[in-house]
């Protein structure tokens, strides 16, 4: 059984959809619960999700990706944990896909990237997903870890308020612990739009090469803070 768990900060604007398309798009009975995690919303995200006719349960939580991440799975019931950002859409019986995963004893992973955008070097990086290279993975592509080994690692470091999915996914890889599935998830080019496609890809990589190259947590933040927020 799978545990949904969906942070959000003022996602009004897609949190209904999305919810919708989790039911539409899996197999029920693999889905013990979708637990939506907010961190102090003040768009009305949180009256969108309790006033839904939906099974879905809905936390608070002090404002941080990880830390809400983390919450959600602490309460959750499923064998495997199914972390989703709010604009990213997974494929139809993305349930059944991950429980095969699961069921080859690969333990954690993710879907291949597209963009709800045409632009050339979008499609380009969406088809760079599909290969396993680590510079490859990001938090919009999801994230499924049975829960055992999510608790191994000690879930997401809190230390971290952005680059949190990637310290995750650097503990998998270090494990040997992590497979792409060939299906795509669909995320939103919202950070795109606002900043342009280039510059935004820019700061992404210049992140990235901080982290490399040992920057700090407060570094990283103070970068995005700067550049993208």
């Amino acid at each position: 059984m799978i545990s949904i768990v969906i942070p959000i900060l003022n996602e009004a604007d897609t949190i209904e959809e999305l919810l919708f398309h989790l039911i539409d798009n899996a197999s029920l009975q693999n889905i013990q619960e979708i637990i939506v995690v907010d961190g102090g919303s003040t768009d009305g995200s949180q009256e969108i999700v309790e006033n839904l006719d939906l099974k879905v349960r809905l936390i608070h939580s002090k404002k941080g990706r990880a830390r809400q991440m983390n919450i959600g799975a602490s309460v959750a019931k499923g064998e495997i944990l199914y972390f989703l950002h709010a604009d990213s859409f997974p494929p139809t019986h993305y349930d059944k896909h991950i429980i095969d995963e699961v069921k080859q004893n690969n333990q954690a992973g993710c879907f291949r990237l597209t963009f709800d955008n045409n632009h050339w070097w979008l499609r380009m990086a969406s088809w760079l997903t599909q290969f396993s290279w680590r510079a490859c993975r990001g938090g919009d592509q999801s994230q499924f870890i049975t829960k055992a080994l999510f608790e191994d690692i000690g879930g997401f470091d809190e230390g971290f308020t952005i680059y949190e999915d990637n310290i995750l996914i650097n503990e998998l890889y270090k494990r040997k612990e992590f497979v792409v599935i060939n299906k795509k998830i669909k995320t939103s080019d919202r950070l795109y739009q606002r900043h342009g496609v280039f510059k935004l890809q820019f700061h992404f990589w210049t992140i990235y090469v901080k982290k490399w190259f040992g920057a700090s947590a407060e570094d990283l933040h103070a970068y995005y803070i700067k550049h993208i927020a």
